[in-house]
C-alpha cells in the first residue's frame, strides 16, 4: 500500500463559490480563491504585455502564471488575475447546481491551486477531494481519471461534503445544513455515511441572497459602481474626488462579478436574520445602518438588512423584490430552511430521528449570517414533533463554519487509521476508474 507518513496529503474542496486547498493536518486552507474563471476568446485577445503595461512588473508575472492558453481561449484563474479588468473577459463558473459542468475549467482551477498557490508537485502528494453528496458515478470517475492520468497523483480519496463537516465537529452522526454559495444542501450523516435518499437541496445560497440585495438596492436608485469604473483622488485629507473611467469593452458578466463582490461584503457586514418572519409593516421604521461604498457614497440600509436573509426561511419574499421576477417560477418547488430540515429528517429511519434533531450542524459561508442559528432553532422547536429535543450546533468561529468541509478533510486525511483507505495509483491502473466506487462509498 501507499506508505505515506512523511508526505502530507493535500485536501481540495471545490465549492460553487470558492475553492479551498491546503495541507492535511493544518487547521485552515492555505489557498482560498474564487471558483469562477475569466475567459477571453482568442479572436479579440489582449496581449499579456498590454495587461502588464497598465499594471506593475510584479503583477505581470502573476498574470502570466495563471493564464492557460486553451486552443484559442485564454483562461484566468485566482483572485489576482480576476481583479484586473480585461477587455471582453467573460466570467464563467465550472459548476452548475453543485455538479461540475466544465472539466476543462476545473482542471485549470486545480492547476492554479497546485502550481501557484501551494507550489507543490501533485505527483508527490496523495489527494483528498471533497465532493457534493449527490455526485454521480460518472463525475467521480472523471475526477479520478484527471487526477491519476494528468496529475499523476500517488493516491486519491473522495469524501462527501456532509461527512467531512460532521467529522470537523467530531461527530459520526449528524444532520448537516450546508449553506453554500450556489445552494443550500441538507444531508443526514449516519456513522460516517450520507443517507443519499434523504438529501434535500434548494438553489437559495449566498449568491442568490447577494443578487436579491443587489436588485433591491438598484430598485431604490442606488448604483453600485465596480472598482474599475472610477478613480479616487484625495483632494484634501479625508476628502476624495471621484472621476468616472470609460471602459466600453467590459463584459456584463465581469461587471456583475465585481458588483457582487461589493454587495456580498455589504451583506456579510450588515445583514442579519430577523427573529420573527419578515413583514413590511413591522420592519418599515427600523433604524438604518450606514455602509460606505468603494466610490465614497454612503448607503443607509434599513429593512433590507432583514428582508434579504429572511428569503432563506420564506422564499416567497423574492416576489416583493423588484428585478427578481424571473425567479418566481421556481418558488413552488423551493421551501424554507426549517421545512427542508423537517422533510429531510422525516425521510430517515424512525430510530435515528431523535438523534438527528439533537445534532443539527450549520456549515458553509452563508451560515455565518448573524442570528441564523437562533432563528432556525426557534422555528424548528415550533414545527418539530414534541418529543424531539432540537439542538442546532454551529462553531462560534466563522472561519471554522466557512471551511468546515475542508477542515474535516484535513482531519480525516491526517488520521493514521485512514492511510489504508486511499485508492492508490497501482490499484487505479489495475482496476480502472470505476474502482473509486468501491474504495470511496
Amino acid at each position: 500500500m501507499y506508505g505515506g507518513d512523511e508526505v502530507s496529503a493535500i485536501v481540495i474542496d471545490l465549492g460553487s463559490h470558492t475553492c479551498k486547498a491546503g495541507y492535511a493536518g493544518e487547521d485552515a486552507p492555505k489557498a482560498v480563491f474564487p471558483s469562477v474563471v475569466g475567459v477571453v476568446d482568442g479572436n479579440h485577445e489582449m496581449d499579456i504585455d498590454d495587461a502588464a503595461n497598465t499594471n506593475s512588473e510584479d503583477a505581470k508575472s502573476n498574470v502570466e502564471e495563471s493564464v492557460k492558453e486553451k486552443g484559442k481561449r485564454k483562461i484566468f484563474v485566482g483572485s489576482q488575475a480576476l481583479n484586473f479588468r480585461r477587455d471582453q473577459m467573460e466570467m464563467l463558473s465550472p459548476i452548475k447546481d453543485g455538479i461540475v459542468a466544465d472539466w476543462d475549467m476545473v482542471d485549470n482551477v486545480w492547476d492554479h491551486a497546485f502550481r501557484n498557490c501551494l507550489m507543490v508537485d501533485p505527483k508527490e502528494h496523495p489527494m483528498l477531494l471533497a465532493e457534493p453528496p449527490l455526485n454521480t458515478q460518472q463525475q467521480r470517475e472523471k475526477a479520478a481519471e484527471l487526477m491519476f492520468e494528468k496529475y499523476q497523483v500517488p493516491a486519491l480519496f473522495m469524501a462527501k461534503n456532509p461527512v467531512l463537516t460532521s467529522f470537523a465537529s467530531g461527530r459520526a452522526t449528524s444532520l448537516v445544513v450546508d449553506c453554500g454559495g450556489g445552494s443550500t444542501t441538507i444531508a443526514p450523516v449516519l456513522d460516517g455515511y450520507v443517507l443519499q435518499k434523504a438529501v434535500v437541496s434548494s438553489p437559495i445560497g449566498g449568491d442568490f441572497l447577494t443578487d436579491c440585495l443587489l436588485k433591491s438596492l438598484e430598485s431604490k436608485g442606488i448604483k453600485i459602481k465596480p472598482r474599475y469604473s472610477f478613480k479616487r483622488k484625495e483632494t484634501r485629507p479625508g476628502e476624495f474626488q471621484v472621476t468616472g473611467v470609460n471602459v466600453p469593452d467590459t463584459t456584463e458578466s465581469y461587471k456583475l462579478f465585481c458588483q457582487r463582490m461589493i454587495v456580498s461584503d455589504i451583506k456579510d457586514s450588515i445583514c442579519r436574520v430577523p427573529d420573527t418572519p419578515y413583514d413590511d409593516k413591522s420592519y418599515s421604521n427600523i433604524p438604518t445602518t450606514s455602509y460606505e461604498l468603494p466610490d465614497g457614497q454612503t448607503l443607509e440600509i434599513g429593512s433590507d438588512r432583514f428582508k434579504v436573509p429572511d428569503v432563506m426561511f420564506n422564499p416567497y419574499i423574492v416576489q416583493t423584490i423588484p428585478g427578481m421576477e424571473s425567479y418566481t417560477d421556481m418558488l413552488p418547488s423551493v421551501r424554507g430552511l426549517p421545512n427542508m430540515v423537517i422533510e429531510c429528517i422525516s425521510k430517515c429511519d424512525v430510530d435515528v430521528r431523535r438523534e438527528l434533531y439533537s445534532s443539527i450542524l450549520l456549515a458553509g459561508g452563508t451560515s455565518s449570517m448573524q442570528q441564523l442559528k437562533e432563528r432556525l432553532e426557534k422555528d424548528l422547536v415550533e414545527e418539530s414533533p414534541q418529543s424531539a429535543r432540537v439542538k442546532v450546533l454551529a462553531s462560534g468561529n466563522t472561519t471554522e463554519r466557512r471551511f468546515s468541509v475542508w477542515i474535516g478533510g484535513s482531519i480525516l486525511a491526517s488520521l493514521g487509521s485512514f492511510q489504508q483507505m486511499w485508492l492508490s495509483k497501482s490499484e487505479y491502473e489495475e482496476h480502472g476508474a470505476s474502482y473509486i466506487q468501491r474504495k470511496c462509498p
